[in-house]
């Protein structure tokens, strides 16, 4: 809704056809050959406003009495109802925007000025009085004049004006003293109430008086004083006067005023009053006129309450006439649009929708409003300085007494901030409160666009799924709060890998998803997945902690790969897990092979949770011999997997699958339970071996490790030094300042700590010694390529000794091995020559599984 020049007159609009102009249009004359245009009393935006409207429109303009015209304080008029033009003989047309002092001369035109001039004043309204009126055009009239005045925040901003035709009355009056012969005739039979006061009493009266008061006969009312016959409350002002009533006054003097009566049957109204003094016998005798008024008051009283609700509306209104020419805006249009009510004044009503065709639009709100006489939605508006805006328009056409088509009134609501805080909870609905990236909404909204877009075009596209490796150690060992953080960091990484047209997605913890739309082949999804994989392997600086991390990608191509959503998203899930089985931080593209290894990997999560359930799981074992003396010292606990259906498994075949399943830490607490029974067993049975038990990185990073490890001892009763807790080096580096906390927890608890596999990778020799570590484990590879790692196992045995730990060996399956480990003063071994050596033992019954190692 904005002004718009129209620079051809176009004709008026008939039903059902739009004006071509936007809401508004700029300041214009419009054209001669228009009919003429007759502004209507506005409607109101409250519940009521429309009904109010058409009923003061029903009621004022018929009424040859009403004739009703606005001005501002330059006395420009703003309103000129038909009532007027017909009144004055002056069209609406002509009227509008011209000083009233040039359509209208009144004979005492210095009085008219004082009592407009107090009404502009003081805020409050006139009382009626009458004027003698010269036209432009010559023609003479009298009218009786009400001035309304209508106020905003306090100040007075229109002066309605309400006229009634009473030439004829006043013609009337002239003839009567002219034919005095004639006075009781028509006194007898004037339509008037006429009363005679004597004094203050009532002398006389005619029978339309008592027909007017409702009284059965004449001394109801002989007697009594005519304000006897006031309402309780009275109108405001002073006491009902009298002409002549004291000595200043001349004889032959008149009266005019409105008051409110009170009639016979207790019912109010009001009336007109001419009072005329006659000077009689050195006395004076009043004639009296009264004239039932109440309809005039009330529409009156319509017209000041629209007036003021028009004008102290919140919500800009605006008037057309019947061809959808503005003739009337309020205050708060021009507070919405800037543009004041000079601008807009005959100007074509235009509508129109964001992204929609004007004339379109136009099109459809005209035939409904034919149809039903309202409408009501969205428009787009424009402000005087070019700022568009949304606004929510509500139109509704009003009607004459004959049910003609006379004005049409629409309300504008600004809903800028309506529609901010609707987008702000839509953005918040289709994106990641993290990210800020669309989530999986807004995705599959996206997806279901852009597959029906390469369906139209015959074009392929991509979907790329990304997992972060190793990310839950991050949330683990720094916290959750550098978790979300680096999260943050890697989805501004990959909004800058892909095009503007593609789509970035957080699925929820560390995955990713990407939409590549309209790809020209798949080198260029391998492309970007390329330039995704490398920005997410550059380092990242979160405060403190400088991190880095990788991530692997599986990729499903539209058609190749499947023909709907959830079918390519799942096929890029499975590349994904081939991609990270494939050594991780890479990209693998989805292929049919790729189901049967999925489908295996899924059965084997499954039987995992069954088999905790069933009691599937089983310990193996592996002496630890004492190289001096040759006698057992104690034995590792292995898990095996005694599948229902594939026999016997041991862990390599199955600890990947526990571990992305989230089940490692509860395998894990059942090897640690069923070892210390195991040992505990030995020990009643006379044999007094410690059990070895390996901690898995999930099991170690649990806050609730030690407390598992002393429900463990406690449950068995076995004593906590024949309990010892194997990790590898990587898993105490990666738990930081939290491992030492837990390592320290573990000592504390009485169990011996041995390092595994040690030499292989993470050697942190100047931090050894800060551990409260039992024993060093030599890796079995230095003992199989023993030739070429003499020096290396005399130095870990040399490095254990110098710290008090014990060294043992694993691996060792020749007597040469075990020589060369006991000239270099290692303590312990295993491997296949100890468990020869305890087959042939008394020892060898006790360990259940033993030998399936």
């Amino acid at each position: 809704m904005e002004p718009q020049e129209r620079h051809d007159a176009p004709a008026p609009a008939g039903p059902g056809q739009a004006l071509e102009q936007p809401l508004l249009g700029q300041p214009q004359q419009r054209p001669e050959q228009q009919p003429e245009q007759q502004p209507q009393p506005a409607a109101v935006p409250v519940p009521d406003a429309l009904d109010l409207i058409s009923r003061l429109i029903d009621t004022v303009e018929p009424s040859q009495l009403v004739a009703v015209h606005c001005m501002d304080e330059t006395g420009k008029v703003l309103f000129w109802n038909r009532s007027c033009a017909e009144l004055y003989g002056i069209p609406a047309a002509d009227a509008l925007a011209r000083p009233l002092a040039d359509l209208l001369s009144y004979e005492r035109a210095e009085e008219y000025e004082q009592a407009l001039a107090d009404a502009w004043r003081s805020g409050r309204a006139r009382p009626a009085r009458d004027w003698q009126v010269s036209t432009a055009a010559g023609r003479r009239l009298w009218v009786s004049s009400t001035l309304f005045p209508v106020t905003q925040d306090g100040v007075v901003r229109q002066m309605f004006c309400v006229d009634a035709d009473i030439t004829a009355r006043r013609l009337q009056e002239d003839a009567l003293r002219a034919a005095g012969e004639n006075f009781l005739q028509l006194y007898l039979r004037s339509n008037d109430a006429i009363l005679m006061l004597q004094g203050e009493r009532i002398s006389d009266l005619n029978p339309a008086a008592l027909a007017l008061f409702k009284c059965g006969n004449r001394e109801e009312m002989v007697g009594h004083r005519l304000r006897d016959f006031s309402t309780p409350q009275t109108p405001p002002g002073p006491d009902m006067p009298l002409p002549g009533a004291d000595d200043d006054r001349q004889a032959d003097s008149s009266l005019r005023y409105d008051w409110r009566f009170l009639n016979c049957a207790g019912e109010a109204f009001w009336a007109e009053v001419l009072m005329t003094s006659i000077s009689l016998d050195h006395g004076y005798l009043f004639y009296v006129v009264v004239r039932d008024i109440s309809a005039r008051k009330q529409a009156e009283r319509t017209l000041h309450l629209a007036a003021q609700v028009f004008e102290n509306c919140r919500d800009a209104i605006v008037l057309t006439d019947r061809h959808r020419y503005i003739i009337a805006i309020n205050r708060s249009y021009t507070l919405i649009t800037s543009y004041a009510a000079e601008e807009m004044l005959g100007r074509p009503l235009a509508l129109r929708r964001s992204g929609q065709d004007a004339h379109d639009f136009q099109r459809q709100v005209w035939q409904e409003m034919d149809a039903t006489g309202h409408w009501q939605g969205e428009v787009s508006c424009r402000r005087k300085n070019g700022e568009l805006f949304p606004g929510w328009l509500s139109l509704t056409t009003i009607r004459d007494s004959a049910d003609r088509v006379s004005n049409y009134m629409g309300m504008l609501s600004d809903i800028t901030d309506r529609k901010r805080s609707e987008d702000h909870t839509r953005h918040l609905a289709e994106h990641d409160f993290l990210t800020d990236l669309p989530n999986r909404v807004l995705l599959l909204d996206r997806l279901s666009l852009g597959l029906a877009a390469a369906r139209r075009n015959h074009t392929m596209l991509a979907i790329l799924f990304i997992d972060l490796d190793r990310f839950k150690e991050v949330n683990d060992t720094l916290g959750h709060q550098v978790g979300d953080e680096l999260l943050k960091e890697i989805a501004a990484r990959l909004v800058k890998c892909v095009r503007g047209a593609d789509t970035v997605s957080r699925q929820g913890g560390d995955e990713f998803l990407i939409i590549l739309a309209d790809i020209g082949g798949v080198d260029h999804a391998a492309h970007v997945a390329g330039s995704v994989l490398s920005a997410i392997s550059q380092p990242f600086q979160l405060g403190p902690h400088a991190l880095h991390v990788s991530g692997s990608i599986g990729i499903s191509i539209y058609p190749n790969d499947g023909d709907g959503i959830e079918q390519l998203i799942h096929n890029a899930d499975v590349a994904m897990y081939h991609a990270k089985e494939s050594g991780r931080n890479g990209f693998q593209f989805f292929n049919a092979d790729m189901h049967a290894q999925i489908a295996e990997r899924v059965q084997l999560e499954n039987g995992l949770r069954q088999a905790l359930r069933t009691q599937e799981f089983e310990l193996a074992f592996h002496a630890e011999l004492d190289i001096a003396s040759g006698a057992p010292v104690g034995v590792e606990a292995l898990l095996r997997w005694r599948h229902p259906e594939l026999g016997l498994l041991r862990p390599e075949r199955f600890m990947g699958a526990a571990e992305d399943a989230g089940l490692m830490v509860p395998i894990g607490n059942w090897v640690l339970q069923q070892a210390c029974r195991s040992a505990r067993r030995w020990h009643e049975a006379g044999f007094r071996l410690a059990v070895a038990v390996n901690l898995s990185a999930a099991q170690f990073a649990q806050k609730g490790l030690p407390a598992s490890v002393r429900d463990a001892l406690a449950q068995s009763g076995l004593e906590p030094g024949c309990l010892e807790l194997e990790l590898t080096e990587a898993i105490i580096m990666k738990g930081g300042a939290a491992a030492r906390d837990t390592l320290q927890a573990l000592h504390g608890l009485g169990v011996r700590l041995a390092i595994d596999d040690f030499g292989t990778g993470y050697s942190r020799l100047g931090h050894l010694k800060d551990y409260p570590v039992h024993k060093l484990k030599i890796d079995r590879s230095f003992i199989h390529t023993l030739d070429g790692n003499t020096a290396v196992i005399t130095a870990i045995v040399a490095m254990a000794r110098s710290l008090n730990m014990v060294a043992i060996a694993e691996g060792v399956e020749t007597q040469e091995q075990l020589n060369f480990l006991r000239s270099v003063g290692c303590h312990q071994y295993q491997g296949y020559l100890a468990d020869a050596q305890v087959r042939a033992s008394p020892l060898a019954p006790l360990l259940a599984g033993y030998g399936s190692a």
